[in-house]
């Protein structure tokens, strides 16, 4: 591998591995909590109360969330683990394919590939904005307020293309299914670019 591979392959490597970090670090202090729950422990020491204040703001929309289809608030904490673990992939996800479309582009244009540029930008476009489709999906699980930045731009970036299919596709009862359709037709034009711009 070149230098510049390589570089590229350590950023990636260690950016994915401060993310896995941050999960296991959310994933003990969720069980502190439960831990310290569960244990005779004054519910208003200063510890107790430093646990709470940290993860109260993850576990209520949970909570909430669980409470409006039915199910025991008591999951919320087991929940909010496998959420957290589920944006922790999509972190990765986006970070390596973020990355590896940077690379892929200038591999591209050092050997003169003008075409397999744009091919290589373009299909690493498309991958991101599908990983902004499906965050958004995993968020309002979540229920995730429109207030909230992260949810503010996946909304407004990911809408030109699900609202449109929204007023073309019926929903399934009370499911939409417009990311269904988008998911498809972002992956018919991955196939087309694959097949013409990085064929060759």
């Amino acid at each position: 591998m070149t230098p510049l591979e390589v570089l590229f392959v350590s950023i990636i490597y260690y950016a994915n591995a401060a993310i896995v970090g941050l999960i296991v670090a959310f994933i003990v202090l969720v069980l502190v909590r439960l831990a310290l729950n569960y244990a005779d422990v004054n519910p208003f020491s200063r510890p107790v109360h430093r646990v709470r204040s940290m993860t109260d703001p993850f576990l209520t929309p949970v909570r909430h969330a669980l409470m409006g289809f039915g199910f025991k608030p008591t999951m919320a904490p087991l929940v909010t683990i496998l959420i957290a673990i589920l944006v922790g992939w999509l972190a990765t996800k986006l970070v390596t394919d973020v990355l590896s479309t940077i690379l892929g582009a200038i591999i591209a244009a050092r050997f003169g590939r003008p075409v397999a540029v744009v091919g290589t930008l373009l299909y690493g476009f498309l991958s991101v904005y599908t990983l902004l489709i499906f965050a958004r999906i995993v968020f309002s699980w979540g229920m995730v307020s429109r207030r909230n930045r992260v949810m503010r731009f996946l909304v407004d970036a990911t809408e030109p293309l699900l609202g449109p299919l929204r007023r073309i596709v019926p929903p399934l009862g009370m499911m939409d299914i417009s990311p269904i359709v988008a998911f498809l037709i972002i992956w018919l034009f991955q196939k087309a670019i694959a097949e013409t711009l990085l064929r060759f």
